[in-house]
């Protein structure tokens, strides 16, 4: 009743550009992200809802995340799931070391069982010498195996990973060459003999 005409027009001026300016989004377009999952949407909508009303209730909340994260870290080492993965084994490079290492044979995996061999060797009075040769033989074996490993692999990280930090990338395959191949986490994702991805 007492308001200005002057400024009620003003401000639908304003809204109505404002809304001219903005383009509409076509209903049929794709809106530019993926759809979250259900499970997802519904964790981060509670989450989001309902603050945590004691010390005791964030405790209980901090630990289901942390147990739901490590279940989902476990699982990638199980898959290969490269979004989950640990920091130490995310990554193009650490990819490709693992999937060189696992693409051959190498002395050192074996290590464990002919340890053990060479133990119950070492027990048996005939037999002391040949298993200290064969000790010596194995210790000789890995260290070959592993400048070899180490020589091919940074050649081939160069040339395909030009861009890259290759830094501790050998000393990550070394150790995974250390493990037998069904212990290897994550799990080996190609063949013996099949060519690095």
């Amino acid at each position: 009743m007492f308001r200005s005409r002057a400024k009620e027009d003003a401000k639908t001026e304003s809204a109505n550009e404002a809304a001219q300016t903005r383009p509409e989004r076509d209903p049929q377009a794709p809106k530019g992200r993926p759809t979250p999952k259900r499970s997802e949407a519904e964790a981060l909508r509670r989450a989001v809802a309902k603050p945590a009303t004691s010390r005791k209730e964030a405790a209980q909340r901090a630990k289901k995340a942390r147990r739901e994260a490590l279940d989902k870290q476990r699982q990638a080492l199980l898959t290969g799931d490269e979004k989950h993965l640990p920091a130490r084994d995310r990554g193009p490079v650490r990819r490709y070391a693992r999937d060189f290492v696992d693409s051959g044979w190498h002395v050192a995996e074996f290590f464990l069982p002919i340890a053990v061999l060479i133990l119950v060797m070492s027990m048996i009075p005939a037999t002391m010498g040949f298993a200290l040769m064969l000790w010596m033989a194995v210790i000789l074996g890995i260290v070959l195996d592993s400048v070899l490993l180490t020589r091919r692999l940074k050649k081939r990280l160069r040339e395909r990973y030009p861009d890259e930090n290759l830094r501790g990338s050998s000393a990550y395959a070394l150790m995974r060459t250390l493990q037998m191949r069904r212990m290897r986490l994550p799990k080996p994702q190609i063949k013996r003999g099949e060519e690095p991805r």
